[in-house]
């Protein structure tokens, strides 16, 4: 485990709040950037009679260091719930996270060393990165496809790093169930092969699980976990389905990195309040109807993002549809002016996330995410008209200069 001190090695002027949801109330502006649950699904009174119920039932207890019984209320319903992926996990393999995103931080900063590397996917979540980063971490990418990760790829650089005395990852970090940003999906072989390779090698699988509730389409895959526990650091999330203000995630993973991450999140770990409050909705609340209300709405949204793409843009866009999650990938030609289309797409009030956030290494992607769950369909149809208006433009200002 890693014990020395940190040097940090930040971000080469990223600015990951202006790219990823700091929300911004500007009359008639359309955040298709903004990776948000929607906002009338949130389940805004059941909360709050959890939260009156859970201050009734615990009075004084509700409000000290430790709370009440809310915070094993929680970790038994989560536990219970991870076992659909094929997760069977006990107690002290569970950590309550001030969201995931904690949890990606705190694996960081437990697992790596300075210099050490990590192995991403290529594109990525831009605050793992960020995370990885600030460990100290090295950051080496690899390709995703339709089917997730490349872990042919993985597997081959694996297997040179062994015959050539290289140092293998600390751990690789992969989004199984539709990916942020691309929305693709690992396939059932490669969870399966990666899993093997984790065990054959000696290296940890940091498996975020963000989105996993968020399917439209087929049936859940187990997760990475489930073929290797010993060896995978999982991540998951209330955010997305009851909302990200509870800031409450978790952690499963073997108990010695549970007690390291644990000690190291003294302080900063999950207000009991809110667990309280939580242990309570869920006592009775229907999580299931909830979850099916989420998926009705984000299948719909998606449709018409894809619909709306396919009118506005044609053949100039590359995409592949998503079976769940919050996101959809686009890909223009080569050469396009991404950063050019973000602007003239903000003059008309229409933000998205250029590729570019997305990868470890500064470079030219002509590509960028879209999110359909938390704009209305009638300002997604909104919005991607006023972005394929905006690639015209770009296309006249790039003809203009070839002249």
């Amino acid at each position: 485990m890693s014990g020395n001190p940190r040097q940090y090695s930040f971000n080469r002027g990223l600015n990951v709040s202006s790219i990823g949801g700091t929300k911004n109330n500007a009359p008639g502006s359309i955040h298709l950037s903004f990776g948000f649950p929607a906002s009338d699904l949130l389940p805004v009174e059941a909360v709050n009679r959890a939260a009156a119920e859970a201050i009734s039932r615990e009075h004084e207890d509700a409000l000290h260091y430790s709370g009440a019984e809310g915070p094993q209320r929680v970790r038994n319903w989560v536990l219970k719930r991870m076992k659909r992926l094929g997760i069977h996990a006990e107690p002290q393999h569970y950590l309550a996270t001030y969201g995931a995103t904690q949890g990606i931080d705190l694996a960081a900063r437990v697992l790596i060393n300075p210099g050490e590397e990590v192995w991403v996917e290529a594109p990525t979540f831009f605050n793992a990165l960020q995370s990885f980063r600030f460990a100290g971490a090295g950051i080496r990418a690899f390709p995703v496809d339709e089917d997730g990760l490349r872990v042919d790829e993985v597997q081959r650089a694996l297997e040179k790093n062994v015959s050539e005395g290289g140092v293998l990852p600390k751990f690789i970090y992969v989004m199984p169930n539709f990916q942020n940003p691309t929305g693709v999906s690992l396939s059932l072989e490669r969870r399966e092969k990666l899993a093997r390779l984790a065990q054959a090698y000696n290296v940890f699988i940091l498996e975020d699980d963000a989105y996993a509730e968020l399917l439209f389409d087929g049936q859940a895959l187990p997760s990475i976990y489930s073929f290797a526990p010993e060896h995978v650091v999982y991540l998951s999330t209330f955010s997305k389905t009851l909302g990200p203000g509870l800031r409450l995630g978790w952690v499963i993973a073997p108990s010695e990195v549970i007690g390291y991450m644990n000690a190291l999140s003294l302080g900063s770990q999950p207000g009991p309040l809110t667990q309280e409050i939580l242990g309570s909705l869920l006592e009775d609340y229907e999580f299931e109807q909830q979850v099916r209300r989420l998926n009705e709405r984000y299948r719909f949204q998606r449709d018409k993002m894809v619909a709306s793409l396919v009118a506005g843009f044609g053949e100039n866009v590359h995409f592949q549809i998503p079976k769940g999650g919050f996101f959809l990938w686009v890909s223009f030609p080569e050469g396009t002016d991404i950063q050019r289309l973000q602007i003239l797409s903000a003059e008309e009030g229409v933000s998205f996330v250029p590729g570019s956030a997305f990868y470890p290494e500064a470079g030219s992607y002509p590509s960028l995410r879209l999110c359909f769950s938390y704009c209305s369909h009638e300002q997604i149809e909104q919005g991607i008209d006023i972005l394929s208006r905006a690639y015209a433009v770009l296309q006249k200002e790039a003809g203009a200069q070839l002249i």
